[in-house]
């Protein structure tokens, strides 16, 4: 009987020490709606900075190492670069064409998440031009998404000569 007791005790300390070893990762739950309002509201702000030709608020989308893929040039390396391309497109453009951002798809884990969205460009008048897909990849940081990664496409046709 003292023995089946030891035994017993044995176990038990056994299985207890064995659960407190286990770390049991308690698994944040995102809400996805809200991260999809956040990320929408970045859309339209960038939306809105090119509207009023300011780089700079356009720029605040991209964190500092951000990299930007676009067709049919190079990508842009850093937030500076990015912004100084914008700031040039800006200034050419005679048109006053604007863009509208709608996320699509949104996946997230942990502080990152991965939009995927359409564009939509309009004349000064609201006439649809052009429209196309992108996808923006965010890291959250200081408890806000910030863009590291993005990449568009269009689809029109590549034309000729480029």
């Amino acid at each position: 009987m003292r023995k089946n007791i030891r035994l017993i005790g044995f176990l038990v300390f056994t299985a207890l020490i064995s659960s407190a070893c286990i770390t049991t990762e308690k698994e944040e739950v995102l809400d996805m709606e809200k991260i999809m309002v956040e990320i929408q509201a970045m859309e339209d702000a960038y939306s809105a900075g090119e509207k009023a030709k300011d780089a700079d608020a356009v720029a605040e989308y991209y964190s500092d190492d951000a990299i930007s893929y676009s067709r049919n040039t190079e990508p842009l390396v850093g937030k500076a670069a990015i912004r100084d391309n914008i700031a040039n497109s800006i200034a050419k453009d005679t048109l006053d064409n604007y863009n509208v951002y709608k996320v699509v798809d949104l996946f997230a884990e942990g502080n990152t998440a991965v939009e995927i969205g359409s564009w939509t460009e309009f004349d000064a008048s609201g006439n649809e031009k052009e429209h196309g897909n992108y996808m923006s990849v965010f890291q959250k940081i200081d408890g806000k998404y910030i863009c590291v990664r993005d990449m568009s496409s269009t689809t029109s046709p590549v034309k000729s000569g480029m």
